[in-house]
């Protein structure tokens, strides 16, 4: 019942924080949950540690552009391309960024996930590829967590059978944007931390791949780095 107040708060307000920046929210894209800021920080923490001149990040499954927008802001050098595949998200992330001032080193697209950003010659050329996709079962969905597409859009929540589909799909045609070396981090659900990091080490093409906790001991973040190609 409290996430469901805090939703409908922030719609009521018309904004949240998120990572200490102001992120205007509206029907149609996810509200920003404070757990994510666990993936934008360790985000920003391998964006510094880097230390490149102007790092470039794809933020893939942008919902309202609490990512991307934090990531902007947080090293100011990055480059930045945010995509989803509804309308709710895209506009929601286009008003963020405009709010931001952000529009010079921000760029938002719509599409199916990577197909958005194909004919923009960015194959290779990526650092980091931040992704909190759904990841909720569609049985789930349908039973004990019903109460989240009350207010929000059921596109947000809903990953197929295994809460993973997304996921499967984002492991496997990141490789193709991520430079070598290059790091691919992902919001997972409790207990899905190791059916993701399995997803990175099946795919052949990561290494040094982790998991991140949470001030609770809960794995909420799975990265891995690709690898160099043979």
């Amino acid at each position: 019942m409290s996430e469901e107040i805090s939703v409908a708060d922030a719609y009521s307000k018309g904004s949240t924080v998120f990572m200490g920046v102001e992120m205007l929210v509206a029907a149609g894209a996810l509200v920003p949950r404070p757990e994510t800021e666990l993936l934008g920080t360790v985000a920003v923490d391998v964006l510094h540690q880097m230390n490149l001149p102007a790092p470039r990040v794809i933020d893939m499954c942008c919902g309202a552009g609490n990512l991307a927008c934090a990531i902007a802001h947080h090293v100011p050098a990055a480059r930045v391309w945010a995509s989803d595949l509804t309308d709710g998200c895209v506009e929601a992330t286009r008003r963020n960024v405009a709010h931001h001032d952000l529009a010079g080193r921000l760029s938002v697209l719509k599409g199916d996930l990577f197909e958005a950003l194909s004919g923009l010659a960015l194959h290779g050329t990526i650092d980091a590829v931040v992704c909190n996709p759904p990841y909720i079962s569609e049985k789930r969905l349908e039973g004990d967590r019903s109460h989240l597409v009350a207010l929000e859009p059921r596109e947000a929540f809903a990953a197929g059978p295994y809460g993973l589909s997304i996921h499967m799909r984002v492991v496997k045609d990141a490789l193709r944007y991520l430079r070598p070396g290059g790091v691919l981090l992902f919001e997972v659900g409790l207990g899905q931390d190791r059916q993701v990091a399995g997803l990175l080490e099946r795919s052949k093409g990561y290494e040094n791949i982790r998991s991140v906790t949470n001030h609770a001991g809960e794995a909420r973040v799975v990265l891995g780095s690709a690898k160099p190609r043979t």
